[in-house]
C-alpha cells in the first residue's frame, strides 16, 4: 500500500490533516491501532468518565512513580480509537493565550505567534454562543469542528461566576476571543447532543472520499532509506508489512507515542538508543525530552440544597438520562457539564492568568468514584505554567511496551507555592455572598488543612493529571540542538518526516489542548501541501490594565 502522505495516528491533529489533504487532492493512509468510536460511551458528552477508563479506548499509560506525590503512578490517558485523545476527553475546548503563541515564537517557533495561528483556530471552528454572548468577530463559521455552550440551569453554575465577580475579578463572555481572563461559560466540543470529536468533525468527511483511508495496525518504526523515510512498518495479525509514502511521513501519534516512534526509528538521544541497540539515523537529545501536563486538584464543598447531580448518581436516574440521550440526543446526557470556567493570575505581576478553574456541580472524581456521598460541588483548578519538566524514554525496543514516562511532578517549589495560591483563592470563591445559599461544609481538603505543611500533603496525596501531556518533540529553529522538529514541522536532520500534534509544543498552553493540537493539524496541512501561510490576524487580546501591580 501506498500514499502520497502517511499519517501515523487518527487523533486531533491526524484527523484535520487527512481531512485538509485529502480536501486538497492528495492521497492519504492514516495508520491507526484503535478501533472504531461508535457507541454511546464515546458519543454520548455525560458519558465521559467511561471511555478514559477503559482499555478497549485507552492506551492504559501511567507514570513512573512520582518521587514528590508520595510515590504515585498517574494514569496518563492517551486515546487509542478513531478520533484519538479527542473521544475519550473532557470535551473542553481552550484555544489558549496569545501570549502562549508569541511565547512559541519568542523560543524559536517562526511563524506560530498569536497572529499567525488565530487565522487557523477561525478556520477549523464553526462556533456557537448558545445565547450566552461572546465575541463572534474573533471566532470561526463555518469550519467543521462545531464548538457549543451547555444551557448552564443548574443555579450553581451561575453562583460560580457571581462569586468570581463578588471577589473581585473580571467576567468574561467569551475567554476564547478578545478576553480570555475572568469567570463566564465554559465551551465544549459538543454538537446536537453529540461528542464532536476530531474523527467526527475532520475524518468521517474525509473517508467519503476516494482519496483517504484508514489502516488498522501498530506503527513499529519508520523506514529510513539514505537519511529519508519512505514509509511506516506496520504489525497487523501478527505480521509485519511497509506502507510507503510517496511524499511524505507524518507522525500524529500523540505526546507519548511520537517520541516512542522516533526513538525505535533510530532518532533520538544516541546514548539512549544505543542502550537498546538501535542504529543512529540522527542525534537528537530533544526527542522525549520536555515532558509537560497539568496537575489539577479538585476542592469540593458539600451542598445545602439537593440540586447537584449527585441526585442523579443511581443506576435508575443514569439509566433514564442514558434512554433520554438515545432517542433524541437531549437531556443531562447531551453535556459534558463542565459549563463555568474561570482563567485568573496568581500574582500582581502575573501578565496573563496561570491558573484554570473548571466548575461541576457534583462531588466525583474523573474516574466516576463519588468523593463523598450526599451532595456537593467541586472546582477544579491547577496552575498553567509548571516550571518541572519530564521526559519519555524507551523501556526496550519493542513496539508492542509501553515507554517509560517520568513527568518529575512538583519539582519546583513554585509549584508548592502555585497550588497553595489555587487552593487559598478558591477557599475565598466559594466564601462569597453567591454561595451562601448553598455551599456546606468544605470536603476536601477540609476546614482543618490550613498551613503549609498541611496543605502540602494534601496536594502530594491528591493532586491529579488533568490529562494534557506535550512538548517531548518540541519545535525550534534547526540550529537549536534540544530542538526535534522546525517550525514547519520537519524532523531536523533527516527528510520526508514530520510530526505535527501536541509534541511540537514549545511550552504547555493555557487550558485544555485539544484545541491547539487540532490546530496544529490544521496549519502543518498548509506547510505540507507547500502552501501559503494564512494571513496573520490583527486581533489584540485583551490584558488587564494593572497586571503589573495587581493580581484582580
Amino acid at each position: 500500500m501506498e500514499a502520497d502522505f502517511v499519517i501515523v495516528g487518527a487523533g486531533s491533529a491526524g484527523c484535520a490533516m487527512a481531512y485538509r489533504l485529502s480536501e486538497a487532492g492528495a492521497s492519504v493512509l492514516v495508520i491507526e491501532h484503535g478501533g472504531t468510536d461508535a457507541g454511546p460511551f464515546i458519543q454520548m458528552p455525560a458519558a465521559l468518565s467511561y471511555p478514559m477508563n477503559m482499555a478497549r479506548y485507552d492506551w492504559g499509560y501511567q507514570s513512573e512513580p512520582e518521587k514528590h506525590l508520595n510515590n504515585r503512578r498517574l494514569a496518563c490517558p492517551r486515546g487509542k480509537v478513531i478520533g484519538g485523545s479527542s473521544s475519550i476527553n473532557g470535551m473542553v475546548y481552550v484555544r489558549g493565550h496569545a501570549r502562549d503563541f508569541d511565547t512559541w515564537s519568542d523560543m524559536g517557533a517562526d511563524g506560530w505567534s498569536y497572529a499567525d495561528v488565530l487565522p487557523y483556530y477561525k478556520r477549523m471552528e464553526t462556533w456557537h454562543d448558545g445565547g450566552h454572548g461572546g465575541d463572534p468577530e474573533w471566532r470561526g463559521k463555518d469550519g467543521p469542528l462545531h464548538v457549543s455552550r451547555g444551557p448552564r440551569e443548574n443555579p450553581l453554575f451561575q453562583a460560580f461566576v457571581d462569586a468570581g465577580q463578588q471577589a473581585g475579578y473580571e467576567v468574561t463572555g467569551d475567554y476564547n476571543g478578545e478576553k480570555q481572563e475572568g469567570f463566564g461559560p465554559m465551551e465544549q466540543t459538543v454538537w446536537k447532543g453529540r461528542r464532536w470529536s476530531a474523527a467526527n468533525a475532520y475524518l468521517k468527511p474525509a473517508l467519503k472520499r476516494d482519496n483517504c483511508e484508514v489502516v488498522r495496525g501498530l506503527a513499529s518504526r519508520v523506514v529510513m532509506e539514505n537519511g529519508r523515510a519512505t514509509g511506516v512498518e506496520l504489525i497487523r495479525g501478527g505480521k509485519k508489512e511497509i506502507i510507503r509514502a510517496r511524499r511524505e511521513v507524518v507522525l500524529a501519534a500523540s505526546s507519548i507515542n511520537s517520541p516512542k516512534l522516533l526513538m525505535l526509528s533510530g532518532i533520538g538521544p544516541a546514548a539512549h538508543l544505543a542502550e537498546h541497540g538501535i542504529e543512529v539515523v540522527a542525534d537528537r537529545p530533544g526527542v522525549g525530552a520536555n515532558l509537560q501536563d497539568h496537575l489539577e486538584l479538585y476542592i469540593q464543598q458539600a451542598s445545602l440544597q439537593p440540586i447537584t447531580l449527585y441526585k442523579h448518581w443511581n443506576l435508575v436516574s443514569k439509566g433514564l438520562i442514558g434512554a433520554q440521550w438515545l432517542f433524541t440526543k437531549t437531556g443531562l446526557g447531551a453535556s459534558n457539564q463542565f459549563e463555568s470556567a474561570a482563567f485568573i493570575r496568581s500574582n500582581p505581576g502575573v501578565e496573563y492568568p496561570d491558573i484554570q478553574y473548571h466548575f461541576l456541580p457534583i462531588a466525583v472524581r474523573y474516574d466516576g468514584q463519588a468523593a463523598a456521598e450526599g451532595h456537593g460541588f467541586q472546582a477544579h483548578v491547577g496552575p498553567m505554567r509548571s516550571p518541572s519538566r519530564g521526559a519519555v524514554t524507551l523501556r526496550s525496543d519493542r513496539p508492542e511496551d509501553a515507554p517509560v514516562i517520568r513527568f518529575n511532578y512538583m519539582s519546583h517549589e513554585k509549584d508548592w507555592e502555585d497550588f497553595r495560591k489555587c487552593i487559598r483563592l478558591t477557599r475565598e470563591i466559594f466564601g462569597q455572598d453567591a454561595f451562601k445559599p448553598f455551599a456546606g461544609k468544605e470536603i476536601q481538603p477540609g476546614a482543618d488543612v490550613q498551613t503549609d505543611e498541611e496543605l502540602n500533603g494534601f496536594i502530594a496525596e491528591h493532586a491529579e493529571s488533568a490529562y494534557h501531556p506535550c512538548g517531548t518533540c518540541r519545535m525550534g529553529r534547526a540550529d537549536d540542538k534540544n530542538a526535534v522538529v522546525d517550525p514547519e514541522g520537519r524532523v531536523i536532520g533527516v527528510d520526508g518526516l514530520r510530526v505535527a500534534d501536541s509534541s511540537i509544543f514549545p511550552q504547555i498552553t493555557n487550558g485544555n489542548l485539544n484545541a491547539p493540537s487540532i490546530m496544529v493539524g490544521e496549519k502543518m496541512s498548509d506547510h505540507l501541501l507547500g502552501k501559503d501561510a494564512l494571513p496573520k490576524a490583527n486581533d489584540r487580546p485583551w490584558i488587564h490594565p494593572a497586571w503589573a501591580t495587581a493580581q484582580r
